[in-house]
């Protein structure tokens, strides 16, 4: 199900048949580095992922990530969406790209549109993220997107680096 345009993008649902891009996406090299590796080893991992966590989240919180694809080919290239993770107080919004389509702002555009679909829809009054504090193109888009760093929490043996985004 579609859930917003943009310009050059189709913000969506994930579905089942989407495992291929999903696998190729969370064995991306920058995926690895940043995000760690989520054992999507193989397609069934991959489907398996869409449905205990992507799916299962549109239908529990009625958010979450979506796949971002482009409007010229109907290529899928990135996620884009809103999480809560238990150990923060508010939700927060999380992306990841295929490297071959990243430095082109295709992702400040996803984010953008999902942000200010939030501020429309007056659901929460502000958004996190967390990054890694050694990924420098994450840190540089959150402060493009309005996010203001906080510090560095440790939920579990690793610090990340939390920002916020007053709506």
């Amino acid at each position: 199900m579609e859930i917003l345009s943009t310009q050059r993008l189709t913000i969506s649902e994930a579905q089942l048949s989407d495992r291929q891009f999903f696998y190729d996406l969370m064995n991306s090299s920058g995926w690895l580095q940043y995000i760690g590796d989520r054992g999507i080893h193989t397609l069934g991992d991959a489907e398996n992922y869409i449905q205990n966590s992507l799916l299962a989240s549109y239908q529990a919180n009625d958010f979450g990530l979506y796949k971002l694809s482009l409007k010229s080919n109907t290529v899928s290239i990135g996620i884009c969406g809103f999480l809560k993770r238990e150990y923060l107080e508010q939700v927060d919004i999380g992306f990841a790209m295929l490297p071959d389509y990243t430095g082109r702002g295709l992702m400040k555009e996803a984010a953008m549109a999902l942000i200010q679909k939030a501020q429309s829809d007056q659901v929460w009054t502000k958004i996190l993220a967390i990054t890694s504090p050694e990924n420098e193109r994450s840190k540089g888009l959150l402060r493009t997107l309005g996010f203001q760093e906080k510090g560095l929490i440790q939920p579990n043996q690793e610090p990340i680096l939390l920002f916020e985004r007053k709506l």
